[in-house]
């Protein structure tokens, strides 16, 4: 007996970026047709990646952006898992430019509502973490693992000089705590404090958690998948937009094309 090919819907994963740059080389490998919806100030790029149907889009920067177009993707788009990916400032020693990090859980750093609620509590949930889908976090991880297995596959050129020059040798994969919050950390003062306030914080960066906050609520499996840029202090201004371009986007889509490809059912 012929076995037929299965012709189950497959989930559809919404892959979100704050920046274009973030976004480009994912961009870059939608397969064929798609279409392009604007809504929101947003453009919903919706087709298929290595196969699987997908919505990429650019969310804007800060917590509001991401809150509003994690809701957007769930209600009118449908999706059932979402992915963000992007890059964050490494706060951790041992954290480095060119490292991968994939969320555990999410904390948003400038959350205050004391002394009505203990810092950092979201007030009325009980809670200051929001812990990302763990099946999703732990197959990007393992995506993310294989990359940096093969450092001719990382970025546009490998570790070529450009991606020494900025700062890229070694790159690892890092598992934990991320904190968000509405400014960019630039400063080793800033750095300094955050690390010792949340010393278990991984990396820092300005969406992460608020869309962890709107999935949780909304109940949709989702993931954070950060490459390090900087050190979140006085040299984060440094080459940053080419450290995306060069580095972080091109990052990104090796390991969510990977983790694509792995998907079960293929």
């Amino acid at each position: 007996m012929t076995e037929r090919p299965s012709t189950a819907v497959r989930p559809r994963t919404a892959i979100v970026a704050a920046m274009a740059q973030e976004l480009a080389a994912l961009l870059a490998h939608l397969d064929g047709d798609f279409t392009v919806q604007a809504h929101a100030g947003r453009r919903f790029h919706v087709g298929r990646l290595h196969g699987e149907p997908v919505v990429l889009v650019l969310c804007g920067i800060g917590k509001v952006a991401a809150a509003t177009t994690a809701v957007l993707l769930a209600e009118r788009y449908g999706v059932q898992r979402l992915v963000f990916t992007g890059v964050a400032g490494g706060l951790a020693p041992g954290v480095r430019v060119g490292d991968v990090v994939v969320a555990g859980s999410l904390l948003q750093h400038d959350m205050d509502a004391s002394p009505l609620f203990p810092r950092w509590e979201v007030p009325l949930t009980g809670r200051s973490e929001f812990a990302a889908d763990a099946p999703l976090s732990e197959a990007l991880a393992a995506a993310a693992a294989q990359v940096l297995a093969e450092p001719g596959h990382y970025g546009a050129a490998g570790l070529s000089d450009e991606v020494h020059a900025l700062g890229v040798h070694e790159p690892a994969l890092h598992q934990g705590l991320i904190v968000s919050g509405d400014r960019f950390v630039s400063s080793a003062g800033e750095s300094v404090a955050l690390q010792a306030a949340l010393p278990a914080a991984l990396a820092v960066e300005m969406e992460g958690a608020a869309l962890a906050q709107v999935c949780h609520d909304l109940g949709l499996p989702f993931a954070v998948l950060r490459t390090i840029s900087d050190r979140a202090d006085d040299s984060a201004h440094v080459d940053f937009m080419r450290f995306i371009e060069v580095v972080a986007s091109h990052a990104s889509a090796a390991i969510v094309g990977r983790w694509l490809q792995s998907l079960p059912g293929r």
